[in-house]
């Protein structure tokens, strides 16, 4: 199956490494600096222009890319249908 990350972007389910919040997630410093690291690596995609709310780590530990959603996490994990308890 794919999961709709806004846009034209979809991607397999079974990369997905995870799905976060970008208000609850960015409050550390460790997120904060992975996300950095990442941008710097050109490795970050914006999916839209609109305000984002969710980060989607997609990959495997040697080829990792994020997406930036406009979609809220709790919407995406609702689509993926993982079940989060």
């Amino acid at each position: 199956m794919y999961l709709h990350l806004g846009g034209e972007y979809v991607v397999k389910e079974e990369e997905v490494i995870g799905i976060f919040d970008l208000d609850t997630s960015t409050v550390s410093k460790h997120t904060r600096n992975f996300l950095n690291k990442k941008e710097k690596e050109k490795k970050v995609i914006n999916v839209s222009f609109e305000l984002p709310k969710s980060f989607i780590l997609v990959g495997d530990k040697q080829n990792e890319k994020i997406y930036i959603s406009q979609i809220s996490s709790a919407t995406l994990n609702k689509r993926s249908g993982i079940i989060i308890k």
